[in-house]
């Protein structure tokens, strides 16, 4: 019944065009963060929200759906009406891990969603346990081809933006270090500065301040270029191990059948916001990246998306993960 429903309120929107899409919006809208309240992903998307509602003249409520890696909210937005008025904040996780990493994920990140555009970048940062022997990237190499049958790396869960990344790092090192599974990251760097893991692939927002406090060695950025708010730490590429960049993206998507000129003008309030100087510099505090012009586009992400998806579909397969 509720599909039943769904289907013929998408079909009245496509027929009234134009004339709904211009009027849009004329209440609040939802944007929905696929994640619990608190983290990174949170803070940037409430900034954000803020001011693109000012933009747009009308509220934009956040709602947090924490469930099933990202794969819950995501799902809501999917199965929602493709009227412009919930939204998702994607990323690389719940758009590109997940459609190799499950056997039947909830949805298709390509058939089911609208593109909206991408906004965002988050580097990883590899991070060593403070006491271990190494103080670069090729002496940490080095060390884990040595010893990496005693050693442990840890993340925030299986598919997570935490495990991945080191998956990749592995691969690229020629070697198999066992995998520590934790509920989230932060019990993760609580292990590693204690000593009990001996690495871990975080986020830069969290990584680089534990690495600038001493609690932790910062061995190298996974980005193709240095972050600003850890500059003086070189990236994989500049260290000797190209080829495992591990940069989140984050971005809009709206469900499938959205009208376009509604796609258009929520990318334009989007653009708009990361433009602004006074966003941009919070944003660049959390340590994102904020993308160029160029790259926000419906189009550029519609076309993006399916080779992420197929780039880390051969990491999972070739490193064997499978997710319940």
């Amino acid at each position: 019944m509720r599909k039943t429903m769904l289907t013929a309120s998408a079909a009245v929107i496509a027929l009234a065009g134009a004339s709904f899409a211009q009027d849009w919006p004329t209440h609040p809208i939802t944007l929905v963060i696929p994640f619990a309240a608190g983290g990174g992903i949170d803070a940037s998307g409430r900034i954000q929200a803020l001011h693109m509602g000012e933009l747009l003249g009308q509220t934009i409520i956040v709602e947090n759906v924490g469930a099933a890696a990202g794969m819950a909210g995501s799902q809501r937005v999917a199965k929602s009406l493709p009227d412009g008025y919930t939204f998702l904040m994607g990323n690389t996780g719940t758009h590109a891990y997940n459609q190799s990493l499950y056997k039947k994920p909830l949805y298709s990140s390509v058939e089911d969603f609208q593109p909206v555009g991408l906004m965002t970048e988050s580097p990883r940062i590899l991070l060593a346990r403070k006491d271990l022997p190494v103080n670069n990237l090729q002496e940490f190499v080095a060390y884990v081809k040595a010893n990496h049958a005693k050693m442990q790396f840890g993340s925030a869960g299986v598919g997570s933006g935490t495990h991945l990344p080191c998956v990749l790092l592995n691969m690229a090192m020629g070697v198999e270090v066992t995998h520590v599974p934790y509920r989230g990251a932060g019990p993760v760097m609580q292990d590693l500065i204690g000593g009990r893991i001996d690495y871990m692939c975080d986020t830069i927002q969290t990584g680089a301040a534990q690495a600038k406090a001493g609690l932790v060695k910062g061995m190298a950025v996974m980005a193709p270029k240095r972050v600003p708010i850890i500059a003086d730490l070189g990236t994989t590429g500049e260290q000797g191990l190209p080829g495992v960049e591990a940069t989140v993206w984050n971005a809009f998507f709206l469900p499938k059948g959205t009208p376009d000129a509604i796609v258009r003008k929520l990318n334009k309030a989007m653009s708009d916001t990361i433009d602004n100087p006074n966003i941009r510099k919070r944003l660049e505090e959390l340590g994102l990246e904020i993308l160029p012009p160029d790259q926000r586009s419906p189009e550029y992400l519609a076309k993006y998306l399916p080779q992420d998806i197929e780039r880390w579909g051969k990491v999972v397969k070739a490193a064997g993960i499978v997710a319940d």
